[in-house]
C-alpha cells in the first residue's frame, strides 16, 4: 500500500515504514503528525485517484529529527567590471518516519520505532545513523578509541629500545 501525499509543498511517494526528508516542519523530534492531502491511493492494485483529495485518505508519521541540507554555494560575477558576489544556503529538513497510510476510518495498528544512532571519532560526530528497531529492542554503543598521537607513539617505542 502506497499513497502520493502533498507535504509542505511537495509531492511525495510514500508507504509504510520509509524514512522521508521534507521542508521544516513546526513539530518537535518524537511528535506523531498526520498528513490529508492524499492524492493518490493504492491498496493493493486497487487505485483511488482525488479530485483533487481523496476523501478521508490520511498518512500517519512520527518526526525523527531537524535537520540542514547540503551547503549550496552561489557565485555571481561579471568580467572585468569588479563585481563579485559570493553567498551561501543551507535548507533546514525534518527527517520523518511514515507509520502508515491509511484509508478511511483506519488507524495505526502498531507502531514503528525510531533510535538515533551517533556514530563518533574522535570527539566530532561524524555521521548520525537512524535504524528501525522494535520497541523492546536496546541499542548500546560501543565506545570509540582514540589513536595515541605520533609523539606519545615515538616515545613509547624508543623506551621499548632502551
Amino acid at each position: 500500500m502506497y499513497a502520493i501525499v502533498e507535504i509542505a509543498g511537495q509531492q511525495f511517494k510514500v508507504e509504510r515504514g520509509n524514512k522521508v526528508y521534507v521542508h521544516r516542519l513546526e513539530a518537535n523530534e518524537g511528535a506523531k503528525v498526520e498528513f490529508d492531502r492524499v492524492l493518490l491511493l493504492d491498496n493493493d492494485g486497487k487505485i483511488s485517484v482525488g479530485n483533487p483529495t481523496v476523501e478521508g485518505a490520511k498518512v500517519a508519521a512520527t518526526v525523527i529529527a531537524h535537520v540542514k541540507g547540503d551547503k549550496v554555494i552561489i557565485f555571481k560575477k561579471k568580467r572585468r567590471k569588479g563585481y563579485q558576489k559570493w553567498n551561501n544556503h543551507r535548507q533546514s529538513f525534518t527527517q520523518i518516519l511514515i507509520q502508515g497510510v491509511l484509508g478511511k476510518g483506519e488507524t495505526v495498528k502498531d507502531e514503528l520505532t525510531a533510535t538515533r544512532v551517533v556514530r563518533t571519532q574522535g570527539m566530532r560526530p561524524k555521521a548520525i545513523e537512524v535504524a528501525e528497531v522494535e520497541p523492546a529492542a536496546v541499542v548500546e554503543e560501543a565506545p570509540v578509541k582514540k589513536a595515541p598521537k605520533k609523539a606519545a607513539a615515538k616515545k613509547a617505542a624508543k623506551k621499548k629500545e632502551d
